[in-house]
């Protein structure tokens, strides 16, 4: 006689639950790891921008007319998950903002730099903490 060959149902229960229990413990992990690779848009492009500003000012000696394309300083390009914008141009401040695209993981989050390297967040995502004096690049960072 031939032995019953298979799996039985408790088997396969048993291979589901542990298959859920790793993909509830995975998937939060990735999500956040996807949101931190996504600062860096913004932080990248206000990097730049700010060393872009400061060649302007030193060439014009103001801040007015930076910010268009066709200059020295011109915009960095808009990601899928950030656009950015200047505010309060004048002969001496500035400030260059990173908005998160509606829509996108990022949506909610604001990055800001001014002509004294002021950065902050002064908003974010639920659970991420925000700050005036700095960029917080990941959900664990505090503002000190």
């Amino acid at each position: 006689m031939l032995a019953d060959r298979g799996f039985t149902l408790i088997e396969l229960m048993i291979t589901v639950a542990i298959v859920a229990i790793l993909a509830a413990v995975a998937l939060p992990s990735y999500s956040a790891y996807v949101m931190r690779a996504n600062v860096t848009d913004a932080v990248k492009g206000l990097s730049e921008m700010r060393l872009k500003m400061e060649q302007y000012f030193q060439d014009q000696r103001t801040y007015v007319g930076a910010c268009v394309p066709a200059t020295l300083a011109p915009l960095p390009t808009n990601t899928p998950n950030f656009t950015f914008t200047c505010n309060g141009l004048s002969a001496t401040q500035y400030q260059v903002v990173a908005t998160g695209v509606v829509g996108s993981s990022m949506a909610g989050f604001t990055y800001t730099v001014d002509q004294a390297n002021t950065q902050a967040t002064p908003s974010t995502g639920a659970g991420w903490p925000i700050c005036t004096t700095r960029w917080i690049v990941k959900k664990s960072d505090t503002c000190f």
